[in-house]
């Protein structure tokens, strides 16, 4: 499974941004295509609930994000 990160743009500089786990960029992009003109709800990463209606958006972005382990940031190996 690949992450895609997901970028709904209400205004140029209110926005929200989701992220998905789909085997592919064309099922991520089918995914946001079939979501077109509806309520969805998701939770984002710091656990807070989205519900918008799609039908408000201006822009939708989709890519794919490779996420960085902080962790291990600042260590040598």
């Amino acid at each position: 499974m690949k992450e895609f990160k997901v970028t709904y743009f209400f205004e140029e500089d209110h926005y929200i941004r989701r992220f998905i786990h789909m085997e592919s960029q064309e099922h991520a992009e089918e995914l946001i295509q079939s979501e077109r003109d509806q309520y969805i709800s998701f939770r984002d990463s710091r656990g807070i609930y989205h519900e918008l209606n799609t039908r408000d958006v201006r822009v939708i972005q989709i890519s794919e994000y490779h996420r960085i382990d902080k962790s291990k940031k600042g260590t040598k190996e």
